[in-house]
């Protein structure tokens, strides 16, 4: 473009130096359409499309810019152009007789279109009939095989082979997991029957329920047959129930009739079989392949009652362990499960119920006991009777009573094992009873021998317990000792209890006590019964006061009685000490005027009281001789009166009750002398004899005399025939409670 433009002006330059042939004139015109054209060349916009594309052929065609060639240019071009549309024509004309070819071919097309129309038509109304045919068979076919998928499944849900239903019924096949799988599909089958029933053909619903129900009765037949058959084969020693029958009676308690029976069943069968191993165990060693030498049976040790009820006992207590060991995995772990089963099998049997009641729940460990008891019932009532063979044969009531506690032990063991309400537990209190009656009459007849033997009941010489009642209180030590070892005296202080060894106490140690009460009545004697009465007392609270249980009913009875029995020595130390002493015969001189000086005291003047203060001295016990006599005689006493006093209760067999009773003896003595003391002193005053203020002192709150300290001479007092009351009886009590301390 370069050189074209280049060529372009200096072509300009060289026509704009040519003078025109027509002279000046013609200068200016050129000039100003050269100026003109030259303008509208430098104004033209070479950035337009069309220029560009212009310029771009013209540089493609390889023109030179010269003047021949502007020249010629438009020329060219129109002659290019020309020269192509003819090309053009040229082609569209060959175009134009394809498109006549093509046309002639799309006529011959529509002419075969036509005509396959007309064969269509024809062809279709010739099939119409077919079509409708075929239509019909594809939806009855549809039809077919939509009955036959629910033909298929009714027969795969409702109906059960032939094969299965020969295991579900016959014998001859074993009752296994496959077994169990049929009844559970024959089992929804006939639940599955509602669904039947609720259409509007009931007739096929009614048919396979009834059929269902009678598959269902002949399984459960079958599968109660089978676990009667394995129970007599089961061995509960050892293994526990095995998976197959813990199911089978799982399934089994649908029918709660079927399931009761087979429990019975298996009750009768346990029942001969424990009896039975009970008789083995009880004569011969337990039956096994070999016999072991070191068992020896039970029946060997039948001379000793205890040791053979506590080797039954024992025996009784393992197999009830054992048996409900074995059975516990069945109605305990499986017991959820024999209940849901039992709840349903109420409803298939409405006749086991009673009308108005709710259908009865079942409890697991209610059953296992009720199993383990019927089980054990024959052994029960070998054990009762064997027992109380025993025990009517032995007259031994230490050993009776420790059987008593034994078969307590068991009885609280067995309540705790199988119930308290099961027939062991009933037996077994029972044998409690019974046994303890048996001790009961043996206390009584040794009680009634002891009271017709009068030798034996004979009170010693010495006063001590007789020798029935101290070997009668060793069989109560021995006695108390057993039930303290027992349950029962721990029992009685938990539960808070009535006393349970009351009823021992009443039989064993009360009727003894009484006979050796009586046998006091043989002593002429009253000191003597008092002190051997008091013996007696004694030994029997040593005796029960070492235990809390005995000493609750009977220590307070039995202190009580000593209280009074203890009166009764303190009455005799104070007679012996006051008629030892003499002073005895000066209280029964002065008693009327001691039971009237204490009653008239505040009311008489004291005149009148000096009147008869006295007239004590014309009293006989209180003459000169006789109370020089009794002076004499208290002075004797005195040195020896405590080691004397002391002989006195000598037999009682407790060393403090004596001291005890000897002491406050004398200081009732010491109250009596003072009250006589006082009499004395009162009665010299009232009669004016001399009393020596510097020997006795007057300590008497008895009788309140003022002594004013006048003394009147022995002479004066002969005189007047008066003799000193004081002078004769000089002791003092400040003396007598020195010299008896």
């Amino acid at each position: 473009m370069k050189s074209y433009f280049s060529n372009a002006t200096e072509t300009t330059a060289d026509d704009s130096n040519v003078t025109s042939p027509l002279g000046g004139a013609n200068v200016a015109p050129r000039s100003s359409a050269l100026s003109n054209r030259l303008t509208s060349v430098l104004s033209a916009s070479y950035a337009d499309s069309d220029i560009r594309d212009a310029l771009e052929t013209l540089d493609i065609r390889g023109t030179h810019n010269t003047p021949e060639t502007r020249r010629q240019l438009r020329l060219d071009v129109q002659k290019e152009v020309i020269s192509c549309n003819g090309k053009i024509v040229a082609d569209f004309g060959k175009v134009a007789a394809q498109l006549k070819q093509l046309g002639s071919v799309i006529v011959d097309l529509q002419q075969i279109c036509a005509e396959m129309r007309k064969h269509v038509s024809l062809s279709k109304q010739e099939t119409a009939a077919v079509l409708d045919e075929a239509s019909t068979l594809i939806e009855q076919k549809s039809e077919t095989e939509t009955k036959q998928r629910l033909l298929d499944a009714f027969n795969k849900h409702f109906v059960v082979p032939e094969e299965d239903l020969n295991t579900l019924v016959s014998s001859a096949e074993p009752v296994d997991d496959h077994f169990f799988a049929i009844l559970a599909r024959v089992k929804q089958i006939h639940n599955d029957c509602q669904v039947l029933l609720g259409g509007e053909d009931q007739k096929l619903g009614t048919e396979i329920m009834e059929q269902s129900s009678k598959q269902l009765n002949s399984a459960y037949q079958k599968l109660y047959r089978w676990i009667q058959k394995e129970f007599n084969s089961l061995n509960l020693e050892d293994p526990q129930i095995n998976s197959s029958i813990r199911q089978a009676l799982r399934v089994l308690a649908e029918r709660p009739s079927l399931f009761h029976s087979c429990l019975d069943f298996f009750a009768e069968a346990r029942e001969y079989i424990l009896s039975d191993a009970f008789h083995h165990a009880l004569t011969d060693t337990v039956s096994g392949a070999e016999t072991d030498r070191s068992v020896k049976p039970i029946e060997f040790s039948a001379h000793d009652p205890l040791r053979y009820v506590g080797d039954m006992l024992a025996w009784v207590h393992s197999a009830a362990v054992s048996e409900r060991e074995a059975l516990e995995a069945l109605f305990v772990n499986e017991g959820d499960e024999l209940a849901r089963g039992f709840k349903s099998g109420i409803s298939s049997e409405p006749w086991s119920r009673v009308d108005g009641e709710e259908a009865p729940v079942f409890d697991g460990r209610k059953a296992l006991n009720d199993l383990v008891n019927r089980d054990l019932s024959g052994v029960s009532r070998s054990l009762r009777q064997r027992v109380e063979l025993v025990i009517e044969g032995h007259d031994n009531p230490v050993t009776t009573y420790k059987v008593v506690n034994l078969l307590a032990f068991y009885k609280i063991t067995f309540s705790k094992l199988v119930g308290p309400e099961s027939n062991l537990v009933e037996v077994v209190s029972a044998l409690v009873d019974s046994t303890f009656k048996h001790f009961e009459i043996l206390m009584r007849d040794q009680a009634h021998i002891y009271s017709t033997d009068p030798h034996s009941t004979t009170p010693p010489d010495d006063l001590s317990v007789p020798q029935f009642l101290a070997d009668q209180l060793e069989v109560l030590t021995s006695l108390m000792k057993e039930y303290n070892a027992s349950v029962g005296a721990t029992s009685d202080v938990k539960e808070q209890e009535e006393n349970r060894f009351t009823p021992v106490l009443r039989v064993a140690l009360d009727p003894f006590l009484d006979i050796a009460k009586s046998s006091a009545n043989d002593l002429d004697d009253t000191k003597a019964s008092t002190i051997y009465k008091t013996n007696i007392l004694l030994a029997v609270r040593t005796t029960v006061s070492s235990f809390t249980f005995a000493s609750a009913t009977h220590l307070v009875p039995i202190s009580n009685v000593l209280s009074n029995m203890r009166m009764e020595l303190l009455d005799i130390q104070r007679q012996f000490l006051l008629g030892t002493s003499g002073l005895q015969k000066l209280l029964t001189a002065l008693e009327p005027f001691s039971q009237h000086h204490s009653s008239k005291a505040q009311s008489e003047s004291t005149t009148t009281r000096t009147q008869n203060l006295a007239e004590i001295a014309d009293l006989a016990a209180f003459q000169p001789d006789t109370l020089s006599a009794i002076s004499q005689q208290l002075d004797d006493f005195l040195p020896s009166a405590l080691m004397d006093a002391t002989d006195n209760l000598k037999r009682v067999r407790n060393l403090s009750l004596v001291k005890s009773v000897t002491e406050e003896a004398v200081e009732e003595f010491c109250r009596d002398f003072e009250f006589v003391e006082g009499i004395i002193i009162g009665a010299d005053e009232a009669r004016g004899t001399k009393v020596d203020m510097s020997r006795i002192e007057m300590e008497s709150d008895i009788v309140s005399v003022s002594v004013r300290g006048t003394q009147i001479g022995g002479d004066e007092a002969e005189a007047e025939g008066k003799h000193s009351l004081r002078a004769l009886f000089p002791r003092t009590v400040g003396e007598i409670r020195v010299l008896l301390s």
